[in-house]
This record gives structure tokens, sequence and C-alpha cells, in this order.
């Protein structure tokens, strides 16, 4: 009997987990367990939906779920449907691979007021996620504040600014849809706390808010540096910043004309308290200057009207049962992975959010090395115990065959044009593949 391994999580932290072991470990059967009957975590809930070609990282780790030595395990949830701890009674090896998914606060005055969200929830909400469909946020706004330069930040931008017809290709939410294309949004903001030098999108997204069909990009020249100064950076990111920096300045005499939406993306500004009552009325931001490296507030403020923030400032995990977990970081604790013998954490649980897709590749690759080094002889039941107990339990489990008929009806509800029209709860998913089986 080859050694059983289960991997709690289909995002790519885990999946390329999954590939790793396969690679390096013949004799290995892999469970992989997750949560939703759909797989592949953020590619399917995270990736922007007017950004397909990333998706397509999802064929190839499909074709890893097609091995004989791996079982996909949907729509089975850790902690509720099975415990860790029986995980870890079953299994000679799990990895943790479960993300992210929680938004981190900025910790100011009125950041609970309605109409704030966290870029988590509000890219869950346009993407179909289940945990995040009745989000309800309110679009009847003229202005959007979205804190944070990363890539993320630049998705929510972009999705709010783009027509109907960019959107037409895409897999974008039909009610997300609706209320953003209705919405009389004029102004978005993007707000950095320190300087162009380190801002965290690629050159890629940012060339694309150039491009936008009815919103024109504004950043202020006199944020710009003359040059991005190449102390303390490798010369890949010197490349990087340098192209920013040049797209940037393409922006910097921008004009609106008659296009009827605005974007700026403003540094050296800080957030310090969401404005207005009940609800959001607007953003207070302090002037930043940097000192090694870091923002420091000048004291000197201004108000920014808006009626919709978005905070693009991090992720974070749980705690899960028995795990020891790092509250500071949003992480859980490890030495090099190793979360305790047997049990190990691959992805954003791991190291938290950071880096692209591909930044969780040889990520993994490191821990199941480890794992596998550190594995002793087979000596555990295995996907077989696990079976007993699910089946004991009634959870309904979709395997790789079901899901795969759950997509064609996605590709299949699809308008013209679109990749897919997603289902969005587990329960739709589910009867869509009943109502198939029994045709």
């Amino acid at each position: 009997m080859g050694r059983s391994v289960a991997v709690v999580g289909s995002g790519p932290g885990g999946m390329y987990a999954v590939q790793r072991v396969l690679d390096e470990c013949g004799d290995c059967r892999i469970d992989v367990i997750e949560r939703l009957p759909s797989p592949f975590g953020l590619i399917r809930g995270g990736v922007a939906p007017d950004h397909q070609t990333t998706k397509n990282v999802s064929r190839a780790f499909e074709k890893t779920l097609r091995d004989p030595r791996v079982r996909y395990l949907g729509n089975v949830a850790m902690g509720h449907d099975v415990s860790l701890a029986e995980l870890e009674i079953i299994y000679d090896a799990v990895i943790l691979a479960y993300g992210a998914p929680w938004d981190r606060k900025l910790g100011i005055p009125g950041e609970d007021k309605k109409n704030v969200f966290g870029s988590n929830a509000f890219v869950g909400w346009y993407n179909c996620h289940p945990d995040f469909k009745d989000l309800d946020p309110d679009l009847d706004v003229a202005g959007v504040a979205v804190v944070g330069v990363g890539n993320v930040a630049v998705d929510c931008a972009r999705v709010l600014a783009k027509t109907p017809k960019e959107m037409a290709t895409t897999d974008l939410a039909t009610y997300a849809a609706a209320r953003i294309h209705a919405a009389p949004i004029k102004d978005i903001w993007m707000f950095g706390r320190r300087g162009p030098a380190e801002a965290a999108f690629t050159n890629v997204e940012l060339r694309e808010l150039g491009k936008l069909e009815d919103c024109a990009t504004l950043v202020d020249q006199a944020h710009l540096p003359a040059a991005i100064d190449s102390v303390g950076m490798d010369d890949k990111d010197f490349r990087v910043r340098s192209k920013n920096l040049e797209t940037m300045r393409g922006f910097t005499g921008a004009d609106a004309g008659s296009k009827k939406k605005r974007m700026h993306i403003a540094f050296f500004a800080s957030p310090v308290a969401v404005l207005g009552g009940e609800r959001v009325e607007g953003i207070r931001m302090e002037k930043t200057r940097i000192e090694k490296g870091r923002a420091i507030g000048t004291g000197e403020t201004f108000d920014v009207p808006c009626g919709l923030v978005i905070t693009c400032i991090g992720s974070r995990a749980e705690a899960i049962e028995s795990v020891p977990f790092d509250e500071k970081a949003g992480i859980v604790r490890h030495e090099q992975g190793r979360v305790r013998p047997g049990l190990y954490a691959v992805g954003w649980v791991k190291r938290g959010a950071t880096g692209t897709i591909g930044t969780n590749r040889l990520d993994s690759y490191d821990v199941v090395d480890l794992m596998l080094k550190e594995m002793a002889a087979p000596d555990k039941p295995g996907a077989a115990a696990l079976d007993r107990l699910l089946a004991a339990r009634k959870v309904r489990v979709v395997g790789l065959a079901d899901w795969q008929k759950i997509q064609k009806l996605e590709e299949a509800n699809a308008p013209k044009g679109a990749p897919r029209r997603k289902f969005i709860t587990p329960a739709e998913m589910l009867a869509a593949l009943d109502k198939a089986s029994a045709a």
C-alpha cells in the first residue's frame, strides 16, 4: 500500500503541492478535499472575470486531478464534514492549503460603516463566490475609493470602470453586471500610502488602465520621480518598476474628454477615517512622506467624497482546530511549512497573500520535498477510511466527473461570447447536476 496524503484546499498552492507529490512519489495516493463543489480556489473566485487567460492554469490543474493516483472530493468541508484530527489519523500526511480568504482591517474610525468592503468580499461578490453572493453593495454612488495600489486594487477599479461591451466576453456575475453597468459612478480613486516606486501592481495590469473605453486614467505629475532608485532592488524588480513609471507618465497628460468616468491613481496618501453617518460619505486621507522605505504621516489631511470604499490591503487565514496560529500575520505557525509531524501548510495559509499564482509553485514544491523527506513508511488507513466516515455522515461528495458535468452546464448556459455563466451556490450546482443526470 502506498503512502496516503490529504490536501485540504484545491487552489493554486494545493494543486502545485499535488503535482509535486505525483512527480516525486510514485507510490503516493492523494485526496484533494475541497469545501465547495467547484475546485481551484482563487482561479475561479478571485481572478478578475475579464482576465480569462489567467484562468487557463485551471486546465493544467484539471489534468493533475485526472491522474489515477489522485481523487477530487468536492463539497466536503473540513471542520463540518470531517475534522482535521480525523484526517491526521486517516492519512500519512496532511497538507493545509485552504488559503487566506479574510480581509485585513484598516483599523481606522468609520471602517464599520455601510458600504465599506474588503477586496476579498467585493471580488467574491462579482465573481459568484457563494460566500459573498449576498454582500449587497450599494453602487448608486458617484465616487469610489479603492485603498491600495496592487493588482487586486487595479482589478476592482477596472471592473467598475469598464463598459458592458468590454465585459461581454467575461464571466462577471449577472447580478453584479446589472448593478455595475447601471451605476452612476464618475470618479474612482486608487490610493497608495507610498510612492509609484513602491506600487505593487504589475505593468501588464497597469497598462490596461490606459485602454479603457469610457474611463480616463489620471496620475498627478508631481507624484512621479524623475527615475526609479535602484538601491536595494534586483535587476528584474528595477525593470518592472521603471516600466511602471514610464506607463504612469503617459497618464499625467490624459484628458477625460467625453469619457464618462475618471480613474485617479494617487500616491503618498494614507486613510485615517471613513466619513459619514450610518453609511459612507467620504474618506479622509493623510498626506505621507517616505523615510527609509516607510510611509510617515505629515499631519496634513484632505477629504475625498465617495459612497463606496473598497480596501485592498491584504488577506489573512483563519485559525482552525488545534493548529498553532499567528494572529498578527494571519497565517499558521510553521517551520519551513511543517506545522507539526505529519501536518504541513502551503500557499497563502503558510506565507500570507503575497505574490502571483505562479509564486505558489516553488513554495509548494519546497514544502512537499520536506514532507516526503520526513514521511515514514505507510501505516495509516487512507482513502477507504475517509470514504466510510463520509458515507456514515451522509456527505454528498462531488467527484471530478461530477464537477466536469457542472462545468459543461455552465459553459452551455453562457451568453454569446462569454466563457460560462456560473452557478453560485453549492445547492444550485448539485440541483443542476441532478437534473442533467436524470435527463
